[in-house]
């Protein structure tokens, strides 16, 4: 980020950055087992703070704009299929109804701005318990983002207006240090490509303006059925895997959140029902890569300009 008019020295200013990091792993990580969101996964009473309320309330809200595509309630989906359904040990059709009945946040309230300060359980925010059921929560679909967007605000706070926050998602505003737009590269799908950066399937610069982007669909992890291509992406609403020919996708909006949401929103409902998603919203623009007859095709929207891949 660009430095010029502010008046906290770097030192300063990377202490503060680490220091919310810390405290988003205290609170959402699902890796770290003390964080907040495991014990409460663990079946554990814990207090709400501020910041676990506001990301339920955006998890929730994505539930229902994306019909229930992206829901955060579904960890116990996506920890059954894990890479199963990549090397055939596939869950069984009663296993994967069993976990659709007591999953999603269909079955949750909708907010809890309420209970901020308070201890919570996870049965007290479940509306329709099935035995021992409890909601688990796996905020991967959106975590990232919002921990960019967190640390925008706080670099915004101290007067910095040209930045890239890199988190495994980007959030962006400004110029970049040769004073231009942002430039942004699309690793290529593909086995084996696995150093960021080496291989690129697309490359663009950045609109003008404070934006999200994040690229979504797992896409090094993806499996070959008849010859086709497809993403390692499970659909909360059916349970099961998608079977559609986009590898990735690419979504910038005005935060780095919604950008993660939608990105794996693309994802679940495929090429051609994301490219229509993002041509109908102004404030989208975006880029997909999927399988054309077996080799890799990237398409983009009209706002978006498209460097050459070197």
């Amino acid at each position: 980020f660009n430095m010029e008019g502010v008046d906290k020295a770097p030192a300063e200013i990377r202490d503060s950055v680490e220091s919310i990091l810390r405290r988003i792993d205290h609170t959402l990580s699902g890796y770290n087992k003390n964080s907040v969101l495991s014990r409460f996964n663990a079946g554990e009473t814990v207090v709400v703070d501020e910041m676990f309320a506001e990301i339920y309330s955006m998890g929730y809200s994505v539930w229902e704009e994306t019909g229930g595509a992206v829901d955060v309630s579904f960890s116990p989906l996506y920890d059954m299929w894990g890479f199963g359904f990549r090397n055939g040990s596939m869950p069984t059709s009663a296993q994967v109804d069993s976990v659709m009945n007591f999953c999603g946040m269909g079955l949750c309230v909708e907010s809890i701005d309420d209970l901020i300060g308070q201890e919570v359980s996870p049965e007290s925010i479940y509306l329709a318990p099935h035995g021992s059921a409890s909601p688990q929560i796996n905020y991967n679909a959106i975590a990232q983002g919002y921990s960019c967007d967190l640390v925008a605000r706080y670099l915004y706070s101290v007067g910095i207006k040209d930045m890239m926050v890199n988190i495994g998602e980007i959030f962006c505003d400004g110029k970049n240090p040769s004073g231009v737009a942002w430039t942004i590269g699309i690793d290529r799908p593909e086995d084996g490509n696995n150093e960021l950066g080496a291989q690129l399937q697309g490359v663009f610069s950045v609109p003008e303006g404070a934006h999200g982007v994040v690229t979504s669909g797992n896409y090094r992890k993806f499996y070959v059925k008849d010859g086709k291509k497809y993403a390692h992406t499970i659909d909360p609403r059916t349970g099961y895997p998608v079977t559609h020919n986009l590898l990735s996708a690419t979504v910038i909006a005005e935060n780095a959140m919604l950008a993660d949401a939608y990105a794996t929103y693309c994802m679940v409902i495929g090429y051609d029902q994301a490219k229509s998603f993002i041509e109908s919203r102004e404030d989208l623009e975006g880029c997909l890569v999927y399988d054309d007859g077996g080799e890799f095709a990237t398409w983009y929207s009209a706002g978006l300009e498209p460097r050459k891949v070197m």
